[in-house]
C-alpha cells in the first residue's frame, strides 16, 4: 500500500510540473468552450434532481443497514476526485487558460469546474459505493501470494475507468491536450485517473472504527471545501 502511494505521489509531481516545460501559447482544443460553460446555470436540466434523489436513496439504504464503512468509503472516492479536479483547474489557470489535463465536451446541466460536471459527480458517488461491494473481507489477503488484494482491485477498477475515458476521448466527449496524458501514453492515466480514488476508498473502508472513518472524511472534506471557497472567488477555478 505504501509503495502504491509513493508511485502515485511521484506521478503527481510529474504531471504538475510537465505542462510548464512545453509550449503554452494560445488556447488548446476545448479550452474556450469549457471556460464559457463554467458554472453557467442557463443550461440546467431537471434530471439533476432525479440523479440527486437516486444517489440520496443509495446512501440512505447503506445507512439503514448500518454500513457506515461503505458510506464513508463511497465519500472517499468522490473526495479524491474533488482533489484531482481542483488541481486540474489550477493547472488550467496556471497555464494561462491554455488547457487543463482533462475537459468535457457535449451538453451538461452544470459544469462545476473546468473538467467536472454534475453528471460526473453523481456517477462517481455511485461508483464509490459500488467498489466497496467487491472487496474480500480480509484486507491482508494476497493475490498470487504477493499482491495485496486492495491494491490489485484498486488498479483493476482504475484501469476500467481509464478504458471508459479512452472511449469517451475517442469521440471527443472527453478532451485531452497533453501527449503524456493521452491514449498514446496512458501510463500516467493508469496511475492517477482512478487508481488513487479506489485505493483511498479501500483505505477508509478498512479503518478500524466508524469514528476514525468519519474523522478522516470530515477533515479531508473540510480541507477541500476550504480550497474551493478560496480558489473559486479568486478566479483560480
Amino acid at each position: 500500500m505504501r509503495m502504491a502511494w509513493a508511485v502515485i505521489a511521484l506521478c503527481y509531481v510529474i504531471v504538475w510540473v510537465a505542462p510548464f516545460l512545453t509550449d503554452l501559447s494560445g488556447q488548446a482544443h476545448g479550452s474556450a468552450e469549457n471556460l464559457a460553460n463554467l458554472r453557467d446555470t442557463s443550461k440546467f436540466g431537471w434530471h439533476v434532481i432525479t440523479l440527486f434523489g437516486a444517489i440520496s436513496f443509495a446512501y440512505a439504504l447503506e445507512m439503514g443497514k448500518g454500513n457506515w464503512a461503505g458510506v464513508f468509503g463511497g465519500l472517499a472516492f468522490i473526495l479524491m476526485d474533488t482533489f484531482n479536479e481542483i488541481w486540474n483547474g489550477l493547472i488550467f489557470t496556471a497555464t494561462g487558460s491554455y488547457s487543463a489535463y482533462w475537459m468535457c465536451s457535449y451538453h451538461t446541466s452544470f459544469q462545476t469546474l473546468i473538467g467536472w460536471n454534475i453528471e460526473i459527480i453523481f456517477n462517481f458517488m455511485f461508483w464509490g459505493l459500488i467498489i466497496t461491494k467487491t472487496m474480500p473481507k480480509d484486507k491482508n489477503q494476497k493475490f498470487f501470494g504477493v499482491i495485496n488484494n486492495r491494491v490489485l482491485l484498486a488498479f483493476i477498477w482504475g484501469t476500467l475507468g481509464v478504458i471508459v475515458e479512452l472511449i469517451l476521448n475517442s469521440f471527443d466527449a472527453l478532451i485531452w491536450n497533453y501527449w503524456w496524458w493521452s491514449a498514446r501514453f496512458p501510463v500516467l492515466l493508469l496511475v492517477l485517473a482512478y487508481f488513487p480514488f479506489a485505493l483511498l476508498t479501500f483505505y477508509v473502508y478498512d479503518l478500524p472504527t466508524t469514528k476514525q472513518q468519519a474523522r478522516f472524511i470530515g477533515i479531508m472534506g473540510g480541507v477541500l471545501l476550504l480550497a474551493l471557497l478560496i480558489f473559486i472567488p479568486l478566479g483560480w477555478l
